[in-house]
């Protein structure tokens, strides 16, 4: 009876800590063997540093905020329809010119040796308009091109660029990564962006702002945008000016508010504009050949 006495309270400790383990386990949320991994966050495997932070958003299939500020389809006017007939080519002078194109377009390169010689302001206003004429979702636009001139500007993006790209290169984007771009000679060093003329800087508006303040859905708007940048590049093509594609990792939330945009853009690419240097040097890089970029059925 004495040893029993002594036993009781052990054994009833012994019995709440593994009632207390079973009810901590049935509250637990159960995880399937596919996503236990999840559970522990991402797989380093799926990293992607080349995602930009500002740009991971929800926009693209969630609208936040009161509903009442947003603006409904039902109250725009409604849209005229008007007839379309553009020009038609024959077939041979259609060949030529798809010809002539892609001879054109294939001496597009990455240029970031840029001069500083003007360039006339008519010609930039005719490229961006230009980019103005991509597709978007309900055809809501939502792009904004800052084009800057002014030396001091154009000086306090570069401090602002440099200071995170060396972030980049050191640390976030990783050495697999930092090692790829060894070839191409790519440092955090862009002193393209003091030197050319231009730099134009291409926001995705997130979602539109109507004058009486309401906000309107911009379907797609990273998508529209990027096809908008495309085209702006062709154009400068057209016109003998080069550029280097520029996505400055992280650096948008600062551009933002050193050029006075609002909350709802975002910068998606930044493009050094100008006539290539007397001196400018490109990889030598060759391009698939069309059976290794078309499929056909």
């Amino acid at each position: 009876m004495a040893l029993l006495s002594v036993l009781t309270p052990v054994l009833a400790l012994v019995l709440c800590l593994v009632a207390g383990f079973l009810f901590l386990k049935s509250r637990a949320p159960e995880i399937s063997p596919r996503g236990a991994g999840l559970a522990k966050g991402p797989p380093k495997k799926d990293f992607r540093p080349w995602v930009d932070q500002d740009l991971q958003d929800d926009t693209e299939i969630t609208r936040g905020g009161d509903e009442d500020e947003w603006v409904e389809n039902d109250e725009e006017e409604d849209l005229a329809h008007v007839p379309y007939s553009p020009q038609r080519y024959p077939e041979e002078t259609m060949l030529q010119r798809s010809k002539d194109f892609y001879s054109l377009m294939n001496q597009r390169r990455s240029v970031r040796f840029i001069s500083p010689e003007p360039v006339p302001r008519e010609v930039i206003d005719k490229v961006i308009l230009t980019a103005g004429t991509a597709p978007s979702g309900a055809h809501t636009e939502p792009w904004t091109f800052v084009v800057v001139s002014d030396l001091d500007t154009k000086h306090k993006i570069r401090l602002i660029v440099e200071e995170e790209e060396e972030v980049n290169y050191r640390q976030r984007m990783g050495d697999k990564w930092v090692n790829d771009l060894a070839r191409l000679r790519t440092n955090w060093i862009k002193e393209y962006l003091d030197v050319a003329p231009y730099l134009i800087l291409i926001f995705k508006q997130t979602y539109g702002i109507l004058p009486n303040g309401k906000k309107k859905t911009h379907y797609y708007n990273e998508i529209s945008v990027s096809i908008s940048c495309g085209i702006l590049l062709a154009a400068l093509q057209n016109v003998g000016l080069v550029t280097v594609t520029s996505t400055p990792l992280n650096c948008g939330p600062q551009l933002r508010l050193l050029l006075k945009r609002p909350a709802n853009e975002k910068l998606l690419m930044l493009l050094p504009v100008g006539y290539p240097a007397a001196d400018a040097t490109v990889p030598d890089l060759k391009r698939k050949h069309l059976e290794e970029i078309m499929v056909t059925i």
